[in-house]
C-alpha cells in the first residue's frame, strides 16, 4: 500500500519540473496517486517521461499555468523570485514548498538511506537503488541522474526502504532525517552559497545531526569525511559511525581493487566476512562508492553477502562515465565531472581503462563562481588528457562575473603542459574532434551543463 500523500502534496505544481531533483519528486508523487502539474523552460525527454505518468507539463513560465486549486507550489533554489508562477501563487495564497521539504515528506514512515558528499552522491545512490531492486525489495528512490534513460531517476516502490540523494549545494539536505546516512567526502564547492570550509562543515554537521536516534553515519576515506565523523562523534553518542576505506582499521575495509578494462573487481571486509563483487564502472573512486553502499545497506538491515552480489547488477548511471557509443573506432564517453577532484578521478579512471590509447576531452566549465575559485585546478586536471577542447562557461543559474572566463582554465592547463584548444561555438566541436581523433581513441565529454548533448553529434560526425 502506498504511503499517504501529505495534504500539501495532493495537487502540487512544480516550477522547473524538468530538473533532475524536481522531476524525481514529481514522478513519485504521481505514482502515489497525486494530481501533479508543473512547468519547465523547454520540452525534453524528461518532460515526456513525466507525461507518461499522467503529469501535466506546461512549456515556459506563465501565471496561467498555475491552477487555482493547486495545493502547493514546489520550487528549487534555482527558481528566481520574479518567476510569474510564484507571483501568482502569492496572489492566490497557495503555499510555496521547497523541493527538499517535499522529498522529506515522501520518506516519512520508511527506512531512509540518504547519500551525501561533495562528489559521488548520484553514483552511490544509484548503486543502492539497483541492488535493492535486484534483491526484490521494491525500494523507493530519488536520484540526481537517470539509471537507464530519461525519467528513471526516481520510483515509488512498495518496499520499506527509501534511498535518496542528499544535496548539500543549497543546504537543503538538512531537512532529511534518515536512519542511515552516507557522507562520501567533504570539500569546498558551491561558492555562491559557501564562503569557507567552516561553513561547509557546519552544514554537514547539521545534516548528520538530523539522523534518527540510534542511526548510522557511514563515512568515506576522504579527510573531510573523517573530520566530519570526529566532529559528529562528540555530540551524538547514540550514533554508530562506520568508516569505509583502504586504510587499516576501516570498518568496511577495501582489501583489493583489481581493474579490468571498464570494470573493477572489489573485495571488502565487513563485520568479519569478505565480499568480492564486480563494479561495472572503472576507477578507484567508484569502488569506494560501492563499498559505502555495501556498508550502508548492511546497517539498514540487509544481508551484506546478498547485497554485495546484487551490487554487481549496477551497470552505470547517466553521465557518470557513460558510454554514448562508438564510431570510426573511437569510443565517446560522457562524464558529469565539473569539480577538479571529480575531473581528476574520472580522467585517472579513464587513463587506466584506456591503456595505451589516447584520451581526448571536451570540457565545459560549470558556473562562473566555481571557475573563479577553481579554474586553475580545472586546468591542471586537464593535463591528464592527451588533448582537450575547452568551451565557454555554462552559466546555469548565475550571472557573469567580470573577468571570469574559460581563459583562466586554458592558461592553467597550458602552464601544466596540457594540449588545450578553446572553442567558443559549441556547434563546431564535432568537426574539431573529428580532426583530432583517430581509431582507438577515447573522447570524454565532461561537465555539468549541456556538453552532454555533444556526444551523439560527435559520433555522427565521426561516422561520416
Amino acid at each position: 500500500m502506498a504511503p499517504a500523500i501529505p495534504a500539501a502534496m495532493e495537487r502540487p505544481h512544480f516550477i522547473g519540473i524538468g530538473g533532475a531533483g524536481m522531476s524525481g519528486i514529481a514522478k513519485i508523487l504521481a505514482q502515489r496517486g497525486a494530481k501533479v502539474a508543473g512547468s519547465d523552460a523547454k520540452d525534453s525527454p524528461t518532460a515526456e517521461a513525466l507525461r507518461a505518468h499522467g503529469v501535466t507539463v506546461h512549456l515556459g513560465h506563465a501565471a496561467e499555468h498555475l491552477a487555482d486549486d493547486a495545493s502547493a507550489v514546489v520550487v528549487s533554489s534555482a527558481i528566481r523570485a520574479d518567476n510569474p508562477e510564484l507571483a501568482r501563487a502569492a496572489e492566490l495564497g497557495i503555499p510555496v514548498v521547497h523541493r527538499s521539504d517535499a522529498l522529506a515528506s515522501l520518506m516519512d514512515g520508511l527506512t531512509a538511506i540518504a547519500v551525501a558528499g561533495t562528489h559521488g552522491k548520484t553514483t552511490t545512490t544509484s548503486m543502492l537503488a539497483v541492488a535493492l531492486t535486484e534483491l526484490d525489495l521494491d525500494p523507493s528512490y530519488a536520484i540526481g541522474g537517470d539509471l537507464a534513460g530519461p525519467g528513471t531517476n526516481a520510483r515509488h516502490g512498495a518496499g520499506e526502504v527509501f534511498v535518496a540523494e542528499a544535496d548539500e549545494s543549497d543546504r537543503s539536505f538538512q531537512k532529511y532525517d534518515p536512519q542511515v546516512a552516507i557522507v562520501l567526502n567533504v570539500e569546498l564547492d558551491h561558492h555562491a552559497n559557501y564562503a569557507s570550509m567552516d561553513e561547509i562543515y557546519e552544514s554537514f554537521e547539521k545534516f548528520a545531526a538530523k539522523l534518527r536516534p540510534g542511526g548510522t553515519l557511514v563515512v568515506g576515506e576522504h579527510s573531510g569525511a573523517r573530520e566530519l565523523a570526529a566532529r559528529v562523534a562528540t555530540g551524538r553518542e547514540d550514533l554508530e559511525i562506520v568508516t569505509v576505506g583502504e586504510g587499516e582499521g576501516s570498518d568496511a575495509h577495501i582489501l583489493k581493487i583489481v581493474p579490468n578494462g571498464m570494470k573493477s573487481e572489489v573485495t571488502v571486509a565487513l563485520d568479519g566476512a569478505e565480499h568480492t563483487f564486480t563494479v561495472s564502472v572503472p576507477g578507484r573512486h567508484y569502488a569506494h562508492n560501492a563499498a559505502a553502499a555495501l556498508a550502508a545497506g548492511a546497517r539498514a538491515g540487509l544481508d551484506p553477502a546478498a547485497l554485495a552480489q546484487a551490487l554487481t547488477a549496477y551497470t552505470g548511471v547517466g553521465r557518470r562515465l557513460q558510454l554514448k557509443g562508438e564510431a570510426a573506432g573511437v569510443q565517446v564517453i560522457d562524464s558529469y565531472a565539473h569539480h577538479p577532484t571529480e575531473m581528476t578521478a574520472d580522467l585517472e579512471a579513464m587513463r587506466g581503462a584506456a591503456g595505451d590509447s589516447r584520451l581526448l576531452v571536451v570540457f565545459q566549465p560549470h558556473l562562473f563562481s566555481r571557475t573563479q575559485e577553481l579554474g586553475t585546478e580545472m586546468g591542471q586536471a586537464l593535463a591528464l588528457a592527451d588533448g582537450s577542447v575547452v568551451l565557454d562557461i555554462y552559466p546555469a543559474r548565475e550571472d557573469p562575473i567580470p573577468g571570469v572566463t574559460s581563459a583562466l582554465i586554458l592558461d592553467a592547463a597550458r602552464a601544466a603542459g596540457a594540449d588545450v584548444t578553446p572553442v567558443h561555438d559549441k556547434g563546431t566541436v564535432p568537426d574539431v574532434i573529428a580532426g583530432m581523433a583517430r581509431p582507438g581513441d577515447f573522447v570524454l565529454t565532461m561537465g555539468a551543463g549541456d556538453v552532454t548533448d555533444l556526444g551523439p553529434a560527435i559520433l555522427a560526425r565521426l561516422a561520416n
